[in-house]
């Protein structure tokens, strides 16, 4: 009798807990519902500016010579040419620059990480590579700037080689931009080796393969959709890469393929347009819109191919 009073007189602290619980349930799902809702539909606000935007610059600019043209002069009172090709010419360069560079030194961090790093070293190791990541852009713009170029470049390649190398060239902006790049190529380059199944490493050690022969020829191929996707990753944000850039290559759009000149960015002009004095409405004001829109649809398309990549990657060994 007791212990039936007991339960009776407790099953109502229960379902008071219970409700409790679930009300704090619903109020964290609806938090997150909120802010997913929010991201969705800030992220659906930009994309309808910009092609709002877009839309009316090729109302005054055609299609044809915006991707047929190779001038960029859109700051020209007689005669204003918008070929996007010189702004994609120095945003390509520079991200592929980047690439040869961050490419190499990230996946051999990540390499030596994986596979040869003691835990203790690792610890240590891992945290002071990912400090890089936190470093602003700005910084390393005036790294390439001041130090860089002055102080490397135009000592080696013009007293070595007889090469001019400009205060602001690509070379450097390439440079720093690789390094901004190579602890998120490490990171995520890291964690991909590491998921690849012990059992494979052990077989080849059982088949008397060194460690060395066993990370190159059986972990990193087995790795490599996921390196892949990692490397398309760091390079979207290579091509997305700012002030940087900005300060390091300089402002001048120009078709060539000379990486000690400088050269011009979409990013930079970007940041070039809206210090600048134009007006609100005007076809340069427009320009920057439509200049944004091409890199968000560049950088969209890598990362959808990286999210392939890597989902492919994980249902082969999840």
């Amino acid at each position: 009798m007791t212990i039936a009073t007991q339960s009776a007189a407790e099953r109502p602290s229960l379902q008071k807990r219970w409700s409790l619980t679930t009300l704090k349930e619903q109020c964290i799902r609806l938090v997150l519902f909120g802010c997913a809702l929010l991201s969705v539909a800030t992220t659906a606000g930009i994309i309808l500016v910009l092609f709002s935007e877009t839309v009316l610059f090729f109302s005054q600019v055609s299609v044809v010579s915006f991707f047929g043209d190779t001038v960029w002069q859109p700051q020209s009172q007689d005669n204003p040419r918008f070929g996007i090709w010189p702004l994609a010419c120095g945003t390509f360069l520079i991200a592929g620059i980047a690439g040869l560079i961050g490419m190499p030194l990230g996946l051999l961090s990540a390499l030596y990480l994986s596979e040869y790093a003691s835990e203790r070293s690792r610890s240590y190791l891992k945290p002071t590579l990912e400090v890089l990541a936190g470093i602003p852009s700005i910084v390393y713009g005036y790294f390439a700037l001041v130090f860089l170029t002055p102080y490397v470049l135009q000592p080696l390649f013009m007293n070595v080689f007889g090469i001019e190398v400009g205060g602001f060239n690509v070379l450097s902006a390439g440079i720093v931009v690789g390094i901004m790049i190579v602890p998120t190529i490490s990171s995520l380059s890291e964690d991909v080796l590491r998921s690849v199944p012990r059992g494979l490493r052990e077989a080849g050690l059982a088949l008397g393969s060194t460690k060395f022969d066993v990370s190159v020829r059986i972990v990193l191929p087995a790795a490599l959709s996921g390196i892949m996707a990692a490397f398309l990753l760091a390079l979207s944000r290579a091509v997305g890469e700012t002030m940087a850039v900005t300060i390091a290559a300089g402002s001048q759009p120009d078709l060539s393929l000379n990486i000690f000149r400088s050269i011009e960015t979409m990013t930079a002009y970007i940041v070039m347009v809206s210090l600048g004095e134009a007006s609100v409405g005007s076809i340069e004001y427009r320009s920057l819109y439509v200049v944004a829109m091409s890199l968000f649809l560049i950088t969209l398309v890598m990362n959808i191919i990286a999210r392939f990549i890597l989902r492919r990657y994980r249902n082969v060994y999840q």
